[in-house]
């Protein structure tokens, strides 16, 4: 196979990745005459990673944060998208490898991002679930409803707990508000779906590490989210680490050990760097080393942006955090910057404007983290959706979310609770359900 990129006059800018920054650096570069724009991204649509636990709690369907690349760009003749997966690069001949085949390079953009960080605990990785992508956001909601679905069958009641509890491991914003999502559901929305089950015995646990919630944010807000969860219903246990699990046993460095089948594992990310950079450009967490113009170390032509790249400043001595507005600001930085060097003029060194921190935990639940400025509760709560709102790519797709968000607000009902599975092919059905286990084919 062939990528089949025309060649130009033009500068071109190979970008491997299509998250906030990667979208953001094409979108700046799309109608510039300087280049001519190669966007490769192992999926044809854009993902929004923060409401994740919305899909996988059934609140917002997968294409509402799901938009085409092919959308974005259409009439732009001078951005290629290609549809692979990167094998490596090969840095002396300026060429990305791919399975469609090599594609060469002025200028190299890495804005690969980052994947769940197991810590090589291999039973974990076997037997626990993960939110890192749109399909294990699905593959979650199938299995968390199926449970209840298979609990109202089971004999005993050790079965049915297990079947039931949840324990999610990770106190940062991921694990909090999808422990919130939880506890709403199983206040208002399951009991009424599954009225034989009786959801006092519903038990979910939230397990951090650390001494606190929300590690990044300020006291205030840490201490409300705490007090938030656990009016809500939510068991959370600091200082804990969690050490095994075998799919029924959840076991804790104390010794100690839970009951459940459902481990959600939100502890922790690694970065996604290509193969054929040198080792001694790879960082804490595999981060790539960059300096303040985005450039690999060691390199002039090959960038990384975004949650795979370790950028420091003097505020951020270990790097920005792996949210998304520090690739965003990267992505919008280093286009004016490419713009500079095929101009032969002096590149802008970057400073990351820190916009603040926020969490949703539950309904009219929030806590927000402004830099001059910080506040819970309801205000925060609306200040929540409406960032958010404001980031999805589309209009279509903001006003679906909207809508979604108004009809749950006001009638804790939807029409998303729903089981869909592929439909498996004659043949070998185990080895095609081991496969499809690890990818959920989504439909845009």
């Amino acid at each position: 196979m062939n990528p089949n990129i025309p060649q130009t006059d033009r500068k071109r800018v190979v970008i491997v990745g299509a998250g906030f920054g990667g979208l953001k650096l094409a979108r700046k570069l799309s109608h510039r005459k300087e280049f001519q724009v190669v966007l490769i991204n192992k999926q044809n649509y854009h993902e929004f990673q923060p409401l994740y636990y919305q899909v996988a709690t059934a609140g917002l369907e997968a294409n509402s944060i799901l938009f085409p690349l092919r959308a974005v760009f259409g009439g732009c003749k001078n951005v290629h998208i290609r549809v692979t997966t990167v094998t490596g690069i090969r840095t002396a001949d300026k060429t990305v490898d791919t399975e469609l085949g090599p594609v060469t390079y002025d200028y190299l953009v890495m804005a690969t991002g980052a994947d769940t960080n197991f810590f090589n605990q291999q039973n974990i990785i076997e037997k626990g679930l993960s939110m890192k992508s749109v399909s294990e956001a699905i593959a979650l909601r199938n299995r968390m409803l199926q449970n209840f679905e298979d609990a109202l069958s089971v004999e005993t009641q050790d079965e049915r707990e297990g079947l039931m509890d949840v324990v999610v491991v990770g106190g940062g914003p991921t694990g909090v508000e999808l422990c919130g999502t939880l506890a709403e559901m199983r206040r208002t929305v399951l009991p009424v779906d599954y009225p034989e089950l009786d959801f006092k015995m519903m038990d979910i646990f939230l397990i951090e590490s650390g001494g606190e919630l929300l590690g990044p944010m300020s006291v205030q807000s840490q201490e409300h989210s705490l007090n938030y969860l656990q009016e809500l219903g939510v068991i959370v246990k600091l200082n804990t680490r969690v050490k095994d699990f075998d799919g029924r046993i959840v076991t804790m460095n104390d010794g100690s050990t839970l009951r459940t089948n459902n481990l959600i594992w939100a502890a922790g990310v690694k970065a996604n760097p290509l193969a054929g950079l040198p080792p001694d450009v790879l960082g804490r967490g595999g981060r790539v080393l960059v300096n303040r113009y985005s450039q690999v170390q060691g390199f002039t032509d090959i960038f990384a942006i975004g949650d795979v790249a370790l950028m420091t400043e003097e505020k951020w001595p270990n790097g920005h955090p792996q949210v998304a507005q520090p690739a965003i600001q990267q992505g919008r930085h280093l286009a004016k910057n490419l713009l500079h060097w095929v101009r032969n003029e002096q590149p802008e060194a970057f400073t990351y404007n820190d916009l603040g921190t926020m969490a949703t935990i539950g309904r009219g639940l929030a806590v927000v983290d402004l830099p001059y400025l910080k506040f819970q509760g309801f205000f925060a709560w609306l200040t929540w959706l409406f960032v958010h709102l404001m980031s999805i790519v589309g209009v279509k797709n903001r006003l679906f979310i909207f809508l979604n968000w108004m009809v749950n607000y006001l009638t804790y009902s939807n029409s998303l609770r729903l089981i869909i599975k592929p439909k498996l092919p004659k043949g070998d059905v185990k080895a095609m359900q081991e496969k499809l286990s690890d990818q959920v084919e989504v439909r845009t």
